[in-house]
């Protein structure tokens, strides 16, 4: 038998012509940068005859999604409906994965539907893309239809394929109890698992649910990571929850959790939206690395806590640092001079914004700007700054002025205004609340009671006011003139209390807030029924004596509970910190830190 001498088995062995060609365009899209390159690349796959190979076409793919240059690949790909019977699973996962990294979802569950059409099976790495894509879509049938070919093929039990499920019916209208059905019956859950679904609640404001599903995820002993984290710190932050956001900054610190920029300015944030702006401004000064989210976060937080003069200083502080401010910065420093009563500071940088940064003014700082104006009393001023406006303002433009309308006492202009505002929008139940507000104002009972009726033929009701508070690790939510708590009798006997202590301080009721026809007792009676009395109160009964109590309302203050704020601070030696839908409000020593510019 005659056997090869060991230099011709060292010899190279001819690669047949085609197989050559395949590895040099590999080669080549390996190392392109450009699209100039790739358009090079793509001439010479044509006079080699690749136009079908799928495994240089998925590779092509990638790159052009690498480039930004998706939508080329594709005038390449299916340009022909010949071509497409020779693509399989991996070509297409690489198109519909390119899509939906772009704004273009559709397109992504386009060509997922593509797919299925010509007979070409999605495997187990398909779902996730086309399932992200139709979590931007944000149609629920669509993501039931996918979730129907997930269980027809039979990867439901995939992990990776279950998570992104969660997150597609989280991310969808009305999906987030098919989210935590998928999610409940996984066979096996790791952190992705628990984030998505804590981040589906947090997302719809259901944030007492993601702080509950996040305790599951403790005893479950999974161990989150800095996503899941960010998302908690959101749920505390919207609760205004801070001694849980104070453990969870601690658990962070215990398991040694990744503290990305990201992850710190969640921190911040909570500490500065949960009440102790000084915590959020001392972790701030100790990051290491900031970027333009980190000094927006602090200069919101003084925001709304009144702080208008330190949000100014940060504001210069972060231009020295070489930081370019942006749209959003510009936001959070107009509503500081807005909420301090800064009126010249606050025309001062508006103006700067298109003069000093090339920055074009949108719709949410001019409507800073009529917030400003009509916090100050300058109702005219900020009605002729609105009619100069060079875009149309927003209906919340027009409600931020019939309000000062109504503060400042131009209750004809305030009355005209919303009219015309309900002309507009016939169906938007705060538009006729403002109306009988202002006929509450000039005692037009009739007038008052008509609007009501229209409302209830129209089937519009008011959000109802809630006061949340955190006390031992629970949240409690209050609502005007609830009784569902288990201690109502002894927290009404409280409110009782402050009523008597408070008038012999000197507190007199505000009953003109009190939208009723009846008499003064009656009115006084119902402004004690008011949610944050009763978080007062029960705070009172369960609360050491000399500790704060902070609170959270859902609606605006009214002018009476934040009359009677002050009086309790004084009579109780207490701090209340009130968090409502505007800002901060710290009450001490009959005080308030808005000096009423609330």
């Amino acid at each position: 038998m005659h056997f090869p001498s060991k230099a011709n088995l060292l010899r190279p062995v001819n690669i047949a012509p085609k197989r050559a060609a395949e590895q040099h365009c590999l080669s080549l899209l390996q190392t392109c940068t450009s699209l100039s390159h790739l358009t090079q690349i793509h001439s010479l796959l044509l006079k080699l005859g690749l136009q079908n190979n799928p495994l240089v076409l998925t590779k092509f793919t990638s790159t052009s999604s690498n480039l930004n240059a998706i939508h080329y690949a594709s005038s390449l790909l299916f340009s022909s409906n010949d071509n497409i019977t020779h693509y399989d699973a991996f070509l297409f996962n690489t198109v519909i994965r390119a899509y939906s990294q772009t704004s273009s979802h559709s397109t992504a569950v386009y060509f997922y539907k593509l797919m299925l059409k010509n007979g070409v099976l999605p495997n187990k790495f398909t779902y996730p893309f086309v399932l992200k894509a139709c979590a931007c879509v944000g149609r629920l049938s669509l993501g039931e239809q996918v979730h129907g070919s997930v269980i027809k093929v039979g990867f439901d039990n995939d992990i990776h394929v279950g998570n992104t499920l969660v997150h597609t019916y989280g991310c969808c209208g009305g999906g987030i109890g098919f989210a935590r059905k998928v999610f409940d019956e996984m066979p096996e859950w790791d952190s992705v698992s628990w984030s998505a679904m804590i981040g589906g609640y947090a997302r719809l404001g259901m944030s007492s649910e993601a702080v509950g599903l996040f305790r599951e995820m403790q005893v479950a002993r999974v161990r989150p990571d800095e996503v899941t984290m960010v998302t908690v710190l959101s749920a505390c932050t919207d609760l205004g929850a801070l001694e849980l956001g104070r453990w969870v900054e601690s658990y962070i610190e215990r398991e040694k959790v990744p503290k990305s920029v990201e992850l710190c300015n969640a921190v911040i944030g909570m500490y500065a939206k949960c009440g102790d702006v000084d915590k959020a401004l001392n972790l701030f000064r100790k990051m290491s690395e900031k970027t333009i989210v980190s000094w927006t976060s602090v200069i919101v937080g003084m925001a709304m806590h009144g702080h208008g003069l330190e949000a100014v200083s940060l504001f210069e502080e972060m231009k020295e640092d070489g930081l370019v401010p942006d749209d959003v910065v510009f936001i959070g420093l107009l509503s500081a001079c807005s909420h301090s009563g800064l009126v010249e500071e606050g025309r001062r940088y508006f103006n700067s914004m298109l003069e000093g940064f090339g920055i074009v003014p949108k719709i949410e700082h001019y409507g800073c700007m009529v917030d400003l104006l009509s916090r100050a009393g300058l109702v005219k001023e900020a009605l002729d700054f609105v009619q100069k406006m060079p875009i149309e303002p927003n209906q919340i433009i027009w409600r931020t002025l019939i309000a000062a309308c109504r503060s400042h006492g131009e209750l004809n202009l305030g009355e005209s205004i919303t009219k015309q505002l309900i002309r507009n929008e016939p169906m938007h139940e705060s538009n006729y609340i403002l109306l009988s507000n202002i006929y509450a104002k000039k005692s037009h009972w009739e007038k008052k009671t008509k609007i009501r009726e229209v409302m209830e033929k129209k089937g519009m009701r008011k959000i109802p006011g809630s006061t949340m508070i955190e006390l031992d690790n629970e949240i409690y939510e209050f609502v005007a003139g609830d009784k569902t708590h288990n201690l109502y009798k002894e927290i009404y006997e409280m409110v009782d209390e402050m009523g008597r202590e408070m008038k012999r301080a000197g507190y007199l009721p505000t009953t003109s807030e009190v939208l009723l026809d009846i008499d003064e007792e009656d009115k006084e009676d119902a402004l004690n029924r008011h949610s944050e009395k009763l978080a007062i109160a029960f705070a009172l009964l369960k609360t050491p004596p000399g500790t704060p109590i902070r609170i959270v309302k859902n609606l605006r203050v009214c002018v009476d509970c934040h009359s009677a704020a002050k009086f309790i601070s004084k009579v109780y030696n207490r701090e209340i910190v009130m968090r409502d839908r505007n800002r901060f409000h710290h009450f001490r020593d009959g005080t308030c830190s808005c000096r009423d510019f609330w």
